[in-house]
């Protein structure tokens, strides 16, 4: 884990229990997400959790599946899943699966994580290759990230300009996300409007986003935290993605009528 600057507070060096209890979701959570490039509403974006087992051990399973529709879809069909089983007790992944065409560009991947020695298991099966690569300690995929961030009750007692950090794996890569949070906000949403915490998530600059800071992510000042906007700047013009739908939340949805 690499060094933090003052104000900055590493999730994993807080021992901070995923106990059940304090989840901030449930089995049968359920979302759907609009996505808009300009004027178009690109792609919708559904993502489920239900409860699981891998080898005898109590998970979540999380589903995400993502596609292109109307002219988009025309343009560039998009037709994504993803598949992450963390386990319910420490919220780290076991099992990650992504299975995507974009635009003819296409992954079938199967992660297995090795936690206690800090292996990831890949298995390639478009290339029909198995390999392994080195993970840091405490590693998330790219879904179980989500729930973990959602689920740690740091992230709601945090002051403007303070940030909270994680190590992720994600495309056979060793990296480290950061989330920054820059204060409240009320959206006006088709729901009503809603108190929002605002975030910055630091990516990767110049394979998609045009810079660092470019994603801002909205999520919802209550005990859900949902994710209720993101909007990024990418190479090509600017994306936001709202939430459509919802289903199953554990606490109620605080929204202003």
């Amino acid at each position: 884990m690499s060094c933090f600057a003052k104000g900055q507070h590493s999730i994993d060096s807080i021992k901070t229990p995923f106990e059940q209890k304090q989840n901030a979701f449930k089995n049968g959570e359920w979302f759907e997400f609009r996505i808009h490039y300009g004027i178009f509403n690109a792609s919708y974006v559904t993502l489920e959790l239900e409860n699981d087992t891998i080898d005898g051990i109590p998970v979540f399973h999380a589903k995400g599946y993502g596609a292109t529709t109307g002219i988009a879809r025309i343009l560039f069909k998009v037709e994504d899943y993803y598949d992450s089983y963390f386990s319910q007790e420490t919220g780290l992944p076991l099992w990650f699966v992504r299975n995507i065409n974009e635009g003819g560009y296409t992954k079938d991947l199967e992660i297995r994580f090795d936690h206690e020695n800090e292996i990831a298991k890949i298995n390639d099966k478009k290339k029909n290759k198995y390999h392994e690569i080195k993970v840091n300690p405490n590693a998330h995929d790219l879904i179980s990230a989500f729930y973990y961030l959602r689920n740690v009750k740091n992230t709601s007692s945090m002051n403007p300009g303070e940030s909270v950090s994680i190590n992720m794996f994600f495309d056979s890569e060793n990296y480290l996300f950061k989330l920054k949070f820059l204060g409240l906000e009320t959206l006006n949403t088709k729901f009503g409007k809603i108190s929002c915490r605002k975030y910055i998530p630091y990516v990767q600059s110049g394979r998609v986003f045009r810079e660092e800071e470019s994603v801002t992510l909205w999520v919802s000042n209550d005990k859900n935290k949902i994710p209720v906007r993101l909007q990024a700047d990418i190479a090509v013009g600017s994306i936001k993605c709202d939430l459509e739908n919802f289903k199953n939340l554990k606490h109620p949805f605080k929204i202003k009528i």
